[in-house]
C-alpha cells in the first residue's frame, strides 16, 4: 500500500499473500490432490497403501480416514479434506474414502464454474440446494431393516469389508460384529440406540484371522500377578480398586535413620502390618477378585495369593471403566471404604494364554451390554487391519440398527441422486441450476472410480448405469467383478443410509468452505524451504512458505 509515495506495511515483512481466483485455484488443486491419494483404494477392486513414518513404522491399510490421518499434510485446504474423512468416520464409521473423493470432485466441478465467472457464493449455494434434494432421494431408495434381521445386518457389515484385505473372512467377521452389536443395543423410548464404548476390541498377533471371536464379557490384557493364585474363579466378586497396594512415599524428602537392628525389624514389620492391613480390607469385603488400577507390592501379592485371590495390576483406566459397566461393580479409591456394595459380579473370572501372552477373562457379567471381540491374525500389519475391518463392520451395524434403514451400494444410490439432481436442476434456474449440474455430474465420480479400480471401461459403465435408472432399476449398480450392471440388492451390498447422507453432507460443507476463501495471508516460515515450484503461492509450486501449513502445492504432498 502506498500513500502520498510513501510505503506504508501493513503485514510483517515476509508475509505471504494471495488473492482471488489464484488462492481459489491453489486451495482447489490441493483438496484434490488429497481426494487422489485415496481414490484407488475405492471398492472391492481398490488398493492398499503403505505408509512408512519416519521412525520407519509400516502401516498397510486401505481405509480412508487411517491414510489420511498417516500422511502428514500441511496445506490448510488439505487438512480440510482430512476433516471430512473424520467427521465421516466418528458419525458412522465407514465411507470415509467416498466422502472424501466426493468432496475433491465437487471441487474440481466448482473450478470449471469459477473460470466461467460463476461466483463462488452462487455455486456455494447451489451446491446446498443440490445437497438437500441428495439426502432427500437417499431417503426415498432406502429400505427398512429390523435390529433382529441378523441375515440382512450380516449382509450389511460383509459390504464394508468387501474393499478390506481381510474380505476372504468378511462372513465370519460380519457374524461376529453382528453378535457384538445386537448384544449392546438398548431400547430407549420408541428406537434403539447402541454405545461403541461397550464393545471392547483386543487384538493379539497369531492364530489365524478364523479365530476371531465374540467374548461375552470383557477381555484385561493382564495376567494374575502371582503363580500361587488361582486360575479360574467361580461365582467371581469383583472389588475395582484405583490405589496402589504399596507402602505410601512420603511426598517430601525425608530421612530416617535407625542405630538398633530392632527398630529395623519393627520398621520392616510395620510395613508389613500396613500391607496385610490392606489385604485384609479386600478379603473382609468379600471379594475374590481383584483389578488394581495401579501396582500391587511383591508381599501383597503373597497375602493375597494366600487369601485365595485373584489379582491384576495396572489395569487400563478404560478397561476398569468397562468392567464397572459389566460387573456392576464401583472403582474405589479409598481402600478403607471398600464394601460388598462395591463388588461387582460375574459367573467366572480366568486367565487364558492366547499366543505368547495371558490374559485375563471375565464372564458371564451382571450386565450383559458389554461384550469384547478378540482379533486375531498372522501378523502385526494384518491384526490391526482387521481390527479396522472390525470397527467398520461394528459401525455400520450399529448405524442400521440405530435408523432402521439401508440403501445399495456399488454407485447405484450415487446415479440415482445424480438423475434426480438432473431433474430438479431446470426448476430452479439462474446460475445455481450450473452449480446443481455439476453436484449431478461430481455424484457420478463413485460408480466412474469403482469402473476405473476394476480395469473396467468408466464411460461406458456409466453409460450403462444411466440407461438401467432412466429404466426405473433404482438398484442398479457397478458389478466390479462381472464388469456388468446388476441389481445390487439381489447382490447383497448394501450400507447403511447414514454412511450415504453423511458423505454427501460433510462433503458439500467441506467444498462450499473451501470456494469462499479467496485470499490467503500467511505468516512467514521459520526459515522452512521453499516448495518446487517456484515464488509465492500463486506460483506453479502453490502455497509454498505458509506459517505450518506451506509446502503441499498443487497436487503434491
Amino acid at each position: 500500500m502506498i500513500s502520498g509515495g510513501t510505503p506504508i506495511l501493513v503485514l510483517k515483512e515476509g508475509t505471504r499473500r494471495d488473492r482471488g481466483k489464484g488462492a481459489q485455484f491453489s486451495n482447489i488443486a490441493a483438496a484434490k490432490a488429497v481426494a487422489d491419494a485415496v481414490r484407488s483404494t475405492l471398492g472391492p477392486r481398490g488398493m492398499d497403501k503403505m505408509l512408512v513414518d519416519s521412525l520407519g513404522d509400516v502401516v498397510i491399510t486401505n481405509d480412508g480416514v487411517t491414510i489420511l490421518k498417516e500422511i502428514d499434510i500441511e496445506h490448510p485446504a488439505a487438512k480440510m479434506l482430512v476433516e471430512v474423512a473424520k467427521t465421516q468416520d466418528e458419525e458412522s464409521g465407514d465411507g470415509t474414502t467416498t466422502a472424501v473423493i466426493l468432496a475433491g470432485e465437487l471441487l474440481k466441478r466448482a473450478e470449471d464454474l469459477i473460470e466461467q465467472n460463476v461466483h463462488p457464493t452462487v455455486i456455494a449455494q447451489g451446491y446446498r440446494m443440490a445437497a438437500d434434494t441428495a439426502v432427500e432421494t437417499l431417503r426415498g431408495v432406502a429400505k427398512d431393516v429390523d435390529h433382529k434381521d441378523t441375515k440382512r445386518l450380516s449382509e450389511i457389515a460383509q459390504t464394508s469389508m468387501i474393499s478390506k484385505s481381510a474380505s476372504a473372512h468378511r462372513a465370519h467377521l460380519a457374524d461376529v460384529a453382528v453378535r457384538a452389536v445386537r448384544a449392546v443395543a438398548e431400547r430407549v423410548g420408541d428406537r434403539w440406540e447402541v454405545d461403541d464404548d461397550n464393545i471392547q476390541v483386543t487384538k493379539k498377533q497369531g492364530g489365524s484371522i478364523s479365530d476371531t471371536e465374540v467374548v461375552d464379557g470383557i477381555i484385561v490384557d493382564k495376567e494374575r500377578v502371582h503363580p500361587g493364585m488361582p486360575r479360574r474363579v467361580d461365582n467371581a466378586k469383583i472389588a475395582l480398586v484405583d490405589t496402589a497396594l504399596e507402602v505410601k512415599k512420603t511426598e517430601f524428602d525425608a530421612r530416617i535413620e535407625i542405630s538398633d537392628p530392632a527398630q529395623l525389624q519393627a520398621f520392616l514389620q510395620e510395613e508389613e502390618n500396613m500391607l496385610r492391613t490392606m489385604v485384609d480390607q479386600i478379603k473382609a469385603s468379600g471379594a475374590n477378585v481383584l483389578f488394581a488400577q495401579k501396582g500391587i507390592d511383591d508381599l501383597a501379592q503373597h497375602f493375597l495369593a494366600k487369601e485365595g485371590v485373584f489379582a491384576v495390576r495396572r489395569v487400563k483406566k478404560s478397561d476398569m471403566e468397562k468392567l464397572a459397566k459389566a460387573t456392576g461393580g464401583r472403582v474405589v479409591t479409598k481402600l478403607d471404604e471398600l464394601a460388598k456394595d462395591d463388588l461387582g459380579k460375574a459367573k467366572q473370572v480366568y486367565e487364558k494364554k492366547i499366543g505368547d501372552d495371558k490374559m485375563s477373562f471375565v464372564t458371564g457379567a451382571k450386565n450383559p451390554k458389554a461384550v469384547s471381540i478378540l482379533v486375531r491374525g498372522g501378523t502385526e500389519h494384518v491384526v490391526d487391519e482387521v481390527e479396522r475391518s472390525i470397527e467398520d463392520a461394528t459401525s455400520v451395524v450399529a448405524g442400521a440398527i440405530e435408523d432402521g434403514k439401508f440403501v445399495t451400494g456399488g454407485g447405484s444410490s450415487a446415479m440415482e441422486v445424480s438423475l434426480a439432481l438432473r431433474e430438479y436442476a431446470p426448476s430452479v434456474g439462474g446460475r445455481e441450476q450450473m452449480a446443481i449440474e455439476a453436484f449431478a455430474d461430481a455424484a457420478e465420480v463413485l460408480p466412474r472410480t469403482l469402473a476405473e479400480n476394476a480395469g473396467l471401461d468408466p464411460i461406458d459403465t456409466l453409460i450403462d448405469l444411466r440407461k438401467e435408472h432412466k429404466k426405473g432399476k433404482v438398484h442398479a449398480g457397478v458389478n466390479v467383478f462381472t464388469g456388468k450392471i446388476t441389481d445390487m440388492l439381489a447382490q447383497k451390498v448394501l450400507e447403511p443410509i447414514r454412511v450415504g447422507t453423511q458423505a454427501v453432507i460433510s462433503a458439500t460443507d467441506a467444498s462450499v468452505m473451501i470456494l469462499r476463501i479467496d485470499d490467503v495471508i500467511a505468516a512467514k516460515t521459520g526459515g522452512a524451504p521453499m516448495p518446487p515450484g517456484g515464488e509465492g503461492m500463486g506460483g506453479p509450486g502453490g502455497m509454498g512458505g505458509m506459517g505450518g501449513m506451506g509446502g503441499m502445492g498443487a497436487g503434491e504432498f
